[in-house]
């Protein structure tokens, strides 16, 4: 344990600080839940100094484990950071205190505003610029929608001191210190999502801040720097690793994507977290999605930036909980995964699970959560089942708008994530998209994506080659056990399923 790496992993329902040797292997770590805010239907908030409360507690938790363990906290060269995206915090650049919660991520009070400016001249040129297509996911309409709403953040604006940042810029900002020292920076990958950036420059476009009547002399925006820099992200200030400097930044799913070592172009992962997110390397050059997709920022290490393919699910693990929290169908995830192995398939049952409409590659806002096909000889198995399947479902959509955009079929899955503990949800989705499903032995590797960036910086790994046998013993393969003819039928069953649901609102 001689060259240390921490990793500051900030997600939608919990806080973790992990800490990694130079193998990759995680030698110590610390999670936090937080409490989740839904002040109306469809509208979900976090605290942000909650936020910042609960990474400094599992930065203070990661090193007495390590401590318990003998390691030395004076090995730890540096701290990365990897968070969720597009939810956005706002903040008075005078006092480094927010002006309103955090608006999250999968929060839809944005809908009718997105309508609204659906219908102003230039929307159709959005998509080419930043990569992105207007709706209630990105952090731009959430940010509007606090100027329009919320007085005392619009009076700040007025008068230049309104501060505007993803998860990443927060965190940074105030483990820096806040005010006096000021460090205001984002990395491509999370600036790409606000719809502000510009995919091929990875600089804030002015005709898509003058499409959004926003004005850069009123709102301070964050720099964007490099994925990976030894000085841009100032240092920790506080606690138990005071003067450790932070050198890593990447959104979660770019994170997951260089923890599985998507480094090549054709490499793609899939994140079963609170939504499920696949990432497909593109290369160096941006893909502007014909098909239902996201472009957006791999990581930008150095030399040029690598973007890749992306396709969002908004409700993954979230509608576990949702079974488990608001049906009471179980106490917890692995007894809903033993109900959905109980029965020997959904027994008709479809789930769409669009509790925050549909993302990518459907685009469907007015769907809402719907059970399809239910009989008296429907039981709880079969209603766990069909959700899990409806995550596998998505992802086959995914993948198929992928081959569309790119011309080239994916050869493998890699996977990660809560949900591909599951060892029926992983069969399932090698089943349904016909590929091989790889599944590496550790599983953190959205914190070890955001190490890797870090330790990049400092030189504990000197280049991306000696990164290539981190995490490549133990894994396991799922190889597809139904013809494609049989998946083909399963997969037309639930697109007939989502159209059914649309509209309902």
């Amino acid at each position: 344990m001689t060259e240390l790496i921490g990793a500051i992993d900030q997600g939608t329902t919990s806080s973790r600080f992990l800490i990694f040797n130079r193998q990759g292997e995680p030698v110590a770590e610390h999670q936090t839940e937080f409490k989740q805010i839904y002040p109306n239907s469809g509208w979900h908030e976090h605290d942000p100094l909650e936020l910042v409360s609960s990474v400094e507690g599992c930065i203070a938790g990661a090193v007495k484990d390590l401590e318990q363990k003998g390691g030395d906290l004076r090995n730890i060269k540096a701290v990365g950071i990897t968070n969720q995206r597009e939810t956005t915090v706002v903040w008075d650049t005078r006092t480094g205190e927010p002006l309103h919660n955090a608006i999250v991520w999968t929060d839809t009070r944005t809908s009718a505003l997105v309508r609204e400016l659906k219908t102003r001249p230039g929307f159709d040129a959005l998509q080419e610029i930043c990569g992105l297509p207007l709706s209630t996911y990105p952090s731009c309409s959430k940010l509007l929608w606090l100027l329009e709403h919320i007085p005392k953040v619009k009076a700040a604006y007025n008068e230049g001191r309104l501060a505007f940042g993803t998860v990443d810029s927060w965190l940074v900002y105030k483990l820096n210190g806040g005010p006096q020292a000021n460090v205001h920076v984002s990395d491509p990958t999370n600036a790409s999502r606000s719809m502000f950036m510009n995919l091929k420059t990875c600089d804030y476009d002015n005709q898509l801040l003058d499409f959004f009547k926003l004005d850069r002399n009123k709102l301070h925006l964050p720099k964007i720097v490099r994925s990976s820099c030894p000085d841009s992200y100032g240092k920790l200030v506080g606690g138990t690793l005071a003067g450790i400097p932070i050198t890593g930044c990447l959104g979660d799913q770019s994170a997951a994507l260089v923890g599985q070592k998507g480094f090549e172009p054709g490499r793609a992962k899939n994140t079963y977290g609170t939504g499920c997110f696949l990432l497909y390397n593109v290369g160096e050059a941006p893909v502007i999605s014909k098909h239902g997709l996201l472009a957006t920022v791999a990581y930008y290490f150095d030399g040029k930036p690598v973007y890749a393919l992306e396709g969002s699910i908004a409700v993954a693990g979230s509608a576990l909980k949702f079974l488990i929290n608001n049906l009471s169908l179980a106490k917890d995830s692995r007894e809903i995964n033993e109900l959905a192995a109980g029965v020997e398939d959904n027994g008709g049952v479809v789930f769409v699970t669009a509790f925050s409409g549909l993302f990518a590659p459907y685009w469907i806002d007015d769907v809402k959560g719907t059970l399809l096909g239910i009989t008296q000889f429907t039981q709880k198995g079969h209603i766990a089942r069909a959700a899990l399947e409806a995550v596998c479902f998505q992802t086959k959509a995914i993948l198929d708008a992928m081959e569309k955009d790119s011309g080239h079929p994916l050869q493998r899955l890699a996977v990660d994530g809560g949900m591909s503990n599951s060892e029926l949800c992983m069969q399932t989705q090698a089943d349904l998209i016909s590929i091989p499903v790889d599944r590496p032995k550790m599983r953190e590797t959205t914190a070890l994506g955001a190490a890797i960036a870090a330790g990049l910086a400092v030189k504990v790994w000197n280049n991306i080659d000696e990164l290539k046998d981190i995490n490549t013993i133990g894994g396991t393969i799922y190889e597809p056990k139904i013809t494609k003819e049989d998946s083909s039928k399963m997969f037309t069953r639930w697109e007939k399923a989502v159209y059914t649901s649309s509209g309902f609102v």
